[in-house]
């Protein structure tokens, strides 16, 4: 597997290798040495999730604050997405900019989401299956969103507003500048 940073550094792609033959493939999706042995800290994911949507749906932008922020580590297994992360470390000299990254099922390709950053996907093809690990349980009461839509952050989601499927709690995001509860660039949120 290769790790590549992004035009955020702490945003980081992951590429397994994939080996293949007239039989198929087979893939290592994580290797938790090599990953933290590039990352230079433990990680230490206890819960793995799975959505299935089609096209269309777009999900976030979310994030937990502390005690339970998450480390996302995303990935498609069947389909497209275009993945966002958000930078919302106040004091960040990337503060409110995103990586944005097309993940599918045949790229293989994975997107480290730390701590401090906002996520989101928009699923780019019908039946397609998202699957992520986190290295927080999720908490109800530490979990916060942004606006998709947000006119600051400019993110282009590839797919027209009005073809767009989110939840009743994802049309009602405050925008980042509205938003109170965020990170500090700096704060070691691993041992927090």
């Amino acid at each position: 597997m290769t790790f590549n940073r992004t035009a955020i550094p702490d945003v980081i792609i992951c590429e397994p290798k994939v080996h293949g033959d007239n039989r198929g493939y087979f893939v290592e999706t994580f290797r938790a040495d090599k990953l933290e042995e590039f990352l230079g800290y433990k990680i230490n994911f206890c819960q793995d999730n799975e959505s299935k949507s089609s096209r269309g749906v777009l999900r976030g932008l979310h994030y937990q604050l502390p005690p339970h922020a998450q480390t996302k580590l995303v990935r498609v297994i069947q389909g497209r997405v275009l993945d966002v992360a958000v930078d919302i470390r106040e004091g960040s000299a990337t503060f409110g900019q995103h990586v944005a990254v097309e993940l599918s099922g045949e790229n293989k390709r994975q997107l480290l989401v730390p701590r401090g950053f906002a996520h989101g996907f928009v699923v780019l093809e019908d039946e397609t299956v998202f699957a992520y690990k986190v290295d927080s349980y999720y908490s109800p009461e530490c979990d916060r969103g942004i606006a998709f839509d947000d006119k600051d952050l400019n993110i282009d989601w590839q797919i027209p507003h009005n073809e767009l499927n989110l939840s009743a709690k994802d049309k009602v995001q405050p925008l980042l500048k509205e938003t109170k509860d965020l990170f500090r660039f700096g704060v070691n949120y691993y041992h927090a």
